[in-house]
């Protein structure tokens, strides 16, 4: 199975701004005429296919009237509805924080239509909490979003999971908003691709299992189970590039790739290094959808470098593809992939490698992969990588479309 970038574009400083840092976390989403790309700090849009880019400063597109805006944000386009969604994570003030949701049928400058949301307002008891680290999804007829919440020591307090129905926001009317959290797991990856009903999963660290959940659209309760799965290393992510640059000092075990396709939920995850596995790799698990046994657990590995930082999605025809980090021979690449669901196997093909690695050894947090809006067998799928240096300014975010 041979993969073909039919576009594979490195954004300039005029793209970003300059406004980029080595734990990157790029997004990207694109309709059939407009591609839009955030990151840590960034955002900007093409109307031509990646020829040309205009700056969307998150700093100074909305108000500051919640705090300035601070870093974490998504992007989605909802064919079915033709609008927007821009997520974007705001500084604490105080104890607590907001994220902001805003909602654009054309993504441009000034259209854009937001509600702000506070951890008071999902429950007045949370007045000492604040929202990180983000996922962003459709079903059928919502949108949901998860967020874990940090109490002012930066310890970890509970996973929320919000639900909207795209119609409101499409209309921009007053929003029926319900919400869900658990203080079991955290991290809680959305999958793409969902029909009736979101599923969600976060890593029980413990037991060395999935804990899965499913909130159909038309319910109010959260159904959860626990799935054993073979075992993974959550603390020996060591991996140096040339000159013994470490590149994983912030890699964890949270999951960062989810999809539902064919019957078939799946996940996938960074591990550390195990036996058989002598660098960190991408764990991999499938389940199938009515019985959730495990069918298969597709890891994707290497025993000359280390794998990270799995997105995953399904095309249009139903195959699965993924964007990674690779490095360790060399100093951190991106690459996209393909999976083989008969053989558990994925095949894979760079698409930039990094001239330097990152100061600190500090990488991620996550990418994003998603269906091309037009083109049935293909993806777009973000990354990034250093170009010639060390510094934040650096990165240079990539926008990259496969089959």
């Amino acid at each position: 199975m041979a993969i073909t970038l039919s576009s594979n574009l490195g954004l300039d400083d005029t793209a970003t701004g300059t406004q980029t840092g080595t734990v990157g976390e790029p997004s990207v989403a694109a309709s059939s005429t407009t591609t839009f790309v955030t990151g840590n700090w960034y955002a900007t849009r093409s109307g031509d296919g990646g020829t040309s880019w205009t700056l969307l400063d998150p700093f100074t597109e909305f108000p500051a009237d919640h705090g300035r805006f601070c870093c974490d944000q998504l992007v989605l386009y909802v064919a079915a509805r033709r609008i927007w969604v821009w997520l974007l994570q705001y500084e604490q003030v105080g104890a607590g924080n907001v994220f902001r949701l805003a909602v654009s049928r054309t993504a441009l400058p000034g259209s854009w239509h937001w509600w702000d949301v506070a951890p008071t307002d999902l429950d007045a008891s949370w007045t000492d909490v604040w929202f990180d680290y983000p996922d962003l999804a459709v079903s059928d007829t919502c949108l949901w979003i998860s967020y874990n919440q940090y109490d002012t020591n930066d310890r970890w307090k509970r996973a929320v999971v919000l639900r909207y129905p795209l119609a409101e926001l499409a209309s921009a009317a007053p929003v029926t908003r319900r919400h869900w959290s658990t203080t079991a797991v955290g991290s809680l990856k959305l999958v793409n691709g969902a029909g009736p009903a979101m599923w969600f999963a976060g890593n029980d660290v413990t037991r060395k299992a999935l804990r899965l959940f499913e909130w159909k659209e038309s319910a109010t309760s959260v159904t959860s189970w626990t799935v054993p799965v073979t075992a993974w290393d959550d603390q020996d992510y060591t991996s140096n590039g040339p000159g013994g640059a470490p590149w994983l000092s912030r890699a964890d075990d949270r999951i960062t790739g989810g999809w539902r396709t064919g019957g078939r939920v799946g996940f996938l995850w960074s591990s550390g290094r195990t036996t058989g596995r002598p660098q960190p790799f991408v764990r991999g698990v499938t389940l199938d959808e009515a019985s959730l046994h495990v069918v298969a657990q597709p890891d994707l590995w290497s025993a000359a470098g280390a794998w990270a930082y799995p997105a995953a999605a399904p095309n249009s025809s139903g195959t699965v593809g993924l964007t990674a980090f690779y490095g360790g021979p060399t100093h951190p690449a991106h690459a996209v992939g393909v999976l083989d669901q008969s053989a558990g196997t994925w095949t894979t093909r760079i698409t930039a490698t990094s001239t330097h690695g990152p100061l600190q050894g500090k990488w991620g947090d996550y990418l994003v992969c998603r269906r091309h809006p037009t083109r049935r067998t293909s993806w777009i799928a973000s990354g990034f990588t250093l170009q010639g240096g060390t510094d934040r300014r650096n990165i240079e975010p990539r926008v990259v479309v496969f089959r």
